[in-house]
């Protein structure tokens, strides 16, 4: 079942192209009103075209509305307007299809194959906050899409490749370690090959031989990259599970994965004339990208010493993954620093023939992760935040808050409802704010009980569940989303909220802006927060009423659920 309020847009169109059948009326604006459920505002749009006065037009609009089967009598307010009361009894009818496992969001009407490229951390390093947001961001879209019955294909771009595995891989075959040893910390072992190629002259002389070799195949080198890789997966791998993302091993398609792709690459965009030698480099210049000093702006696909970057590399991705992988769109959810090299390479490929309409291939910015001072967050030493210290801390936190809470839990019980509320505060804190923007990160407020955060919707998830609990097993049987019937304002507005879920969820997912969805759901958890306190539920003065109510908490803790889930969030029964 359609949101109402599609389904009323879809009428007042009906309605105006009667009075105008020349095809010339604006769409009709219907939205959300103080006053009503709905409020048709195109009267006076179209009053102006037709040169009639508006409320001439809204009462030939009123005439025309064939919405008897959904609402009250409409009502003309203002210079025009028309105020639509959605009927109860078509609410409640209306929430049957809320049941299944879809909570009544419907699937994409054209479907894709999409690639979502995220999350990118590099070999031989620990992942940081950095990684944090292109991690969480990509993995709703991706959860989302797929929900929507697109062909989801997951990229994780790791950066396997380059000169700094010279280094990298000399330490490992000086050190004598192994390289799991060597990853057991990322930070201090590519600290200490970088001091030793800064301090011995030796060394750093034999790290740039060994990227000649790993380039050229040699099999010691290559031995010992693999190794750094594995294990280096591996880390990344233990750092997914426990942020619950759904990224798995099947996933990781490193730069290296198009080395044999980039002299093929190159050769198709020579024969295209898409490329020229400037100054040793191979060059393209695509049209409208300047310097600030106004001159053209190069995208360098191949360096004066033969080597390659990585606008080679994503050009042999992008054309890999449109060619081998078929995709339809591709989503690079990636820093808004990035802005302008993303904006080159699609560029280059549109020229290329590689990248052309319908195929899309788009930007997906975010910004900066920020501390409580406005300044990048950073441990207090200065340091760059550790993915896994900041998991840990999230966890640790929210164990404090479910022993003072809820005491009588049993340790694993409570040991796992932490793990879902640290998680969980620290990819909503993420996702409600609108991505393009920086946010701070701070603990007492993302791991609060009150306010738009993931503890607030998970503890009301958890009441709802509870009340359940309490129910007779003969009335929570009976409280089927057929068993609804509205008699309090309350219940009509919690309705109302529920029959929303399909048009945020594909409003989030159309404009690649999860926090919209977020917005929904905490106005689903006051919405119901209200009903709650104006409708007893357990104690309603007959089964019929209670049944009713059980069937609208039983529609909102799915719809919750399903919603939390998307986002990559866990919604526990007890919290």
């Amino acid at each position: 079942m359609a949101d109402p309020l599609v389904l009323l847009a879809e009428r007042a169109a009906a309605a105006m192209a009667a009075i105008d059948p020349d095809g010339g009326s604006p769409d009709p604006v219907v939205r959300p009103s103080t006053h009503a459920d709905a409020q048709i505002n195109g009267a006076l749009a179209l009053a102006k075209r037709l040169n009639r006065p508006p409320r001439e037009v809204a009462e030939a609009l009123v005439g025309a509305l064939e919405v008897d089967d959904l609402c009250l009598p409409p009502e003309i307010a203002g210079p025009g307007f028309v105020n639509l009361q959605l009927r109860d009894d078509a609410l409640a009818a209306m929430l049957v299809d809320l049941s299944g496992p879809r909570r009544g969001v419907q699937p994409a009407t054209d479907t894709a194959t999409v690639v979502v490229d995220y999350s990118a951390p590099n070999v031989a390093k620990e992942m940081h906050v950095g990684h944090l947001r292109s991690t969480i961001i990509g993995d709703a879209l991706a959860r989302m899409l797929g929900f929507l019955g697109h062909h989801v294909i997951r990229q994780n771009h790791l950066g396997d490749w380059g000169t700094p595995f010279g280094m990298l891989i000399e330490q490992l075959a000086t050190s004598g370690s192994t390289a799991e040893a060597s990853v057991a910390d990322l930070n201090a072992f590519y600290r200490q090959a970088r001091a030793t190629f800064d301090a011995d002259a030796g060394f750093a002389e034999r790290s740039r031989a060994r990227v000649v070799a790993l380039q050229g195949g040699d099999a010691e080198s290559l031995a010992l990259w693999r190794q750094l890789v594995a294990a280096s997966e591996s880390y990344f791998s233990d750092a997914y599970r426990r942020l619950e993302v759904t990224l798995t091993d099947d996933d990781y398609a490193g730069e290296s994965t198009y080395n044999a792709l980039l002299d093929p690459m190159v050769a198709d965009l020579e024969a295209k004339g898409l490329v020229v030698v400037d100054d040793g480099a191979l060059c393209a210049y695509p049209p409208g990208f300047t310097g600030r000093d106004g001159e053209p702006l190069a995208l360098i696909v191949r360096k004066a010493d033969g080597g390659y970057g990585y606008a080679a590399t994503d050009l042999a991705a992008l054309r890999y993954r449109i060619e081998e992988l078929g995709a339809d769109d591709l989503l690079y959810v990636v820093g808004a620093p990035q802005h302008d090299h993303l904006a080159m390479v699609f560029a280059v490929a549109t020229q290329a023939g590689w990248l052309t309409p319908p195929r899309r291939a788009e930007h997906i910015a975010f910004g900066s992760v920020l501390g409580p001072d406005g300044k990048m967050f950073r441990t207090r030493t200065g340091d760059t935040v550790r993915l896994a210290d900041l998991v840990d801390e999230a966890v640790e936190r929210a164990a404090q808050l479910v022993a003072e809470k809820s005491p009588e839990l049993d340790p694993a019980t409570a040991a796992d409802v932490a793990s879902a509320l640290g998680i969980g505060a620290i990819k909503y804190a993420d996702l409600a704010s609108d991505r393009v923007k920086d946010y701070v990160f701070d603990w007492d407020r993302m791991l609060a009980f009150t306010g738009n955060t993931a503890p607030y919707l998970q503890y009301a998830h958890a009441r709802m569940c509870s009340i359940l609990a309490k129910a007779e097993p003969g009335d929570l049987e009976a409280a089927t989303p057929g068993a609804v019937r509205i008699t309090e304002g309350a219940e009509h507005d919690l309705a109302l909220a529920l029959l929303g879920f399909d048009a945020a969820v594909h409003a989030a997912c159309d404009r690649r802006s999860p926090h919209r969805l977020c917005t929904y759901l905490h106005d689903l958890a006051t919405t119901y927060t209200t009903f709650y306190e104006a409708c007893p539920v357990l104690r309603a003065f007959d089964d019929d009423l209670r049944r009713s109510r059980l069937a609208l908490c039983s529609l909102t803790a799915g719809v919750l659920a399903t919603g939390l889930d998307l986002l990559g969030i866990r919604a526990p029964d007890r919290v």
